[in-house]
């Protein structure tokens, strides 16, 4: 398990609140799938492997940087699909994208993107 500092985030979830934080402007929340399609639209990279982003939602909602609900059943039945989990970044989660914002990233760009594992402290 990869380690870091209390408060700080890995480059996927902070990916995950840029991008959650756009979604969210023009829908109100995000789920998954949409979320790694826009991942993988914005830099050309193939989608996140479904197992790294769910998991990575999942740690940030335990952590209070995202909100999730699941999304009405009968909306989903009406769509003819299973339910989706919708998220929102908190305002904790906003706060936390602007610290980390905040701090010179010290990799070479070419390298900023990754899906690395861990769990926030």
């Amino acid at each position: 398990m990869t380690r870091r500092r209390p408060g700080s985030l890995f480059p996927l979830e902070l990916e995950i609140l840029e991008n959650g934080l756009a979604l969210q402007a023009s829908a109100g929340h995000f789920y998954g799938f949409a979320l790694a399609k826009e991942l993988s639209s914005r830099d050309g990279a193939a989608l996140t492997a479904h197992g790294t982003l769910y998991k990575a939602l999942s740690r940030m909602t335990e952590a209070g940087i995202l909100e999730a609900v699941w999304e009405d059943p009968a909306l989903a039945a009406s769509d003819g699909r299973p339910r989706r989990r919708l998220y929102t970044v908190t305002a904790e989660g906003a706060l936390a994208l602007a610290r980390a914002q905040a701090i010179p990233d010290p990799r070479p760009a070419g390298i900023r993107r990754g899906a690395l594992g861990g769990a926030l402290a």
